[in-house]
């Protein structure tokens, strides 16, 4: 593909999601390569002012080019932050570059081995998080023996629970508007990952219904 085909692809899904929350419309984008969560991203910062993103990814994705093209997984961060605020979590491999931008500009990235060892992680993100809020989950922010059906699995990641009271905390405080999950990489005789994908789907759905009717999370 080109950036040129890219784009058009990406405008397509924007202006779905528009429609759909011009409708009043709750969406939830499923991938699939994490460059589509770039036009949904797009989308809700049009509708929602002051937005901010949360992003659980084993990666910094803030390339502004990989592989010849700015619309690729190793970018997402780089476009994201065009157009809204950005948390990471769970980081844990990036390039030189990227890291020098992430000390230069002084960017909420918090990195898996410091976040999984910090007693005050969860308030310390809500606190770089603004409202409302979006939340991108990349499956391999997961540590691999969790969720090995992944495009580029990085050891020494998140578990089931570390992810699961993270986004208990982000719902109990703050709006979420929309969220997606992405990246799963489904391998043949093997579901853990489809599974747990699927799981993580409807628990954050569950959350933020039992947030909605007013109940505990």
């Amino acid at each position: 593909t080109t950036d040129d085909s890219d784009e058009t692809a990406l405008d397509q899904i924007a202006s779905a999601a528009r429609s759909l929350i011009a409708e009043g419309k709750f969406v939830v984008g499923l991938g699939g390569e994490h460059t589509v969560s770039v036009p949904l991203i797009q989308a809700h910062a049009a509708a929602y002012p002051n937005l901010h993103v949360l992003h659980l990814d084993a990666h910094a994705d803030l390339r502004d080019a990989y592989e010849d093209s700015r619309f690729n997984h190793a970018c997402t961060l780089a476009r994201v932050r065009e157009v809204c605020p950005a948390v990471s979590v769970g980081v844990r491999s990036l390039s030189a570059e990227e890291y020098e931008r992430i000390r230069r500009e002084k960017l909420p990235v918090f990195f898996a081995h410091e976040y999984l060892t910090d007693q005050e992680r969860r308030a310390r993100v809500l606190h770089r998080l603004g409202d409302p809020v979006y939340i991108t989950i990349d499956l391999d922010v997961f540590d691999p023996s969790v969720t090995p059906a992944v495009g580029t699995p990085e050891p020494g990641g998140l578990g089931w629970y570390d992810v699961l009271s993270l986004l208990q905390c982000v719902v109990s405080n703050r709006r979420v508007v929309g969220f997606d999950v992405v990246e799963l990489c489904p391998r043949p005789g093997d579901v853990t990952t489809d599974f747990l994908a699927a799981k993580l789907i409807y628990r954050l759905v569950g959350l933020l219904e039992a947030r909605r009717r007013g109940s505990p999370t």
